[in-house]
């Protein structure tokens, strides 16, 4: 089948070099055209405006973002508009706000273009080797590309969602569940950092890793990190937080849903770029005030 990937960040460039190994006649736009220029060195087709991209199709053009969520994505589809038409379909695999998604694809489908919304899990090594995809749309066009899906997919790891926008709802679910994890993984190895023994990570995070009940790609990927440093000294304790689990907590408050674990996790993020510290501030100088308890004076 061919695809035109919009996209080359390390999911992006991942995921084409995943379809071209699938048989899929592959072809990859980005930005910058360095990115272009060197996955054309793997074997995938280039193009270097997006008019180049769209015009590379014969017939319906079935269209792969894999861009920033927000503006960027609404910006894209205004510039693919000028050159889709009715039947085409336009798929969107970032990590897109779900009523954002509900949003473009109304638009779409008013002129005929389908719009399919695509959680994409796995990380950089899923997106080469085989991804976790939770797709969303309107049933009749997931039918046109669905082979694109189950083959890039790892065995059991596609998941037809229903409707438009459920794709990245449950995407945002899987991320604030992810938040919750990867929150208490962090905290655990925190209390062994502290424990009386000398604790080697790396050989717990990998016995965790093998039979464990907390085994897992994230313990894995704590394990890796510990084979680069054995407690991390070169890492600053400063944790984004890209949007999903922020999205979660707020659908949890609108439904009153009780996510109290994803929103400690959510928050613990937000105080970890926390500089100012101002709430801290304030209970030292309260402490101070009621009980003559010290204070530490800032630098």
């Amino acid at each position: 089948m061919k695809i035109g990937l919009i996209g080359l960040g390390k999911m992006g460039y991942n995921l084409a070099l995943n379809m071209r190994e699938h048989g899929h006649d592959v072809i990859a736009y980005n930005r910058s055209d360095d990115k272009t220029r060197s996955i054309e060195k793997e074997g995938v087709k280039g193009a270097y405006s997006i008019k180049d991209l769209c015009l590379s199709f014969e017939a319906q053009r079935i269209i792969w973002m894999m861009v920033p969520s927000g503006e960027t994505v609404d910006n894209m589809i205004d510039e693919l508009l000028e050159f889709l038409r009715p039947g085409d379909i336009l798929i969107d695999g970032g990590n897109s706000f779900y009523k954002d998604t509900l949003r473009r694809s109304e638009k779409l489908e008013a002129v005929g273009i389908h719009y399919i919304d695509v959680g994409t899990s796995g990380g950089i090594e899923g997106a080469r080797n085989g991804a976790c995809l939770m797709v969303g749309g309107q049933a009749d066009a997931i039918g046109n590309v669905g082979s694109i899906f189950e083959d890039i997919s790892v065995a059991n790891g596609y998941c037809y969602t229903g409707k438009p926008g459920s794709g990245h709802y449950v995407k945002m679910v899987h991320n604030a569940i992810e938040y919750g994890m990867m929150q208490s993984i962090g905290e655990g190895f925190e209390l062994l950092s502290v424990s009386p023994y000398d604790i080697n990570f790396e050989d717990v995070a990998k016995v965790w890793s093998n039979g464990s009940i907390i085994e897992g790609l994230l313990m894995r990927s704590i394990l890796s990190a510990f084979e680069k440093s054995g407690k991390l000294e070169e890492i600053q304790g400063v944790v984004d937080a890209s949007g999903e689990g922020q999205w979660a907590v707020e659908e949890a408050l609108r439904l009153k849903v009780s996510m109290p674990v994803v929103s400690i996790a959510l928050f613990a993020r937000f105080k970890s770029v926390d500089k100012e510290k101002f709430s801290e501030r304030a209970v030292a100088a309260m402490r101070k005030e009621f009980g003559g308890h010290a204070t530490y004076k800032k630098g």
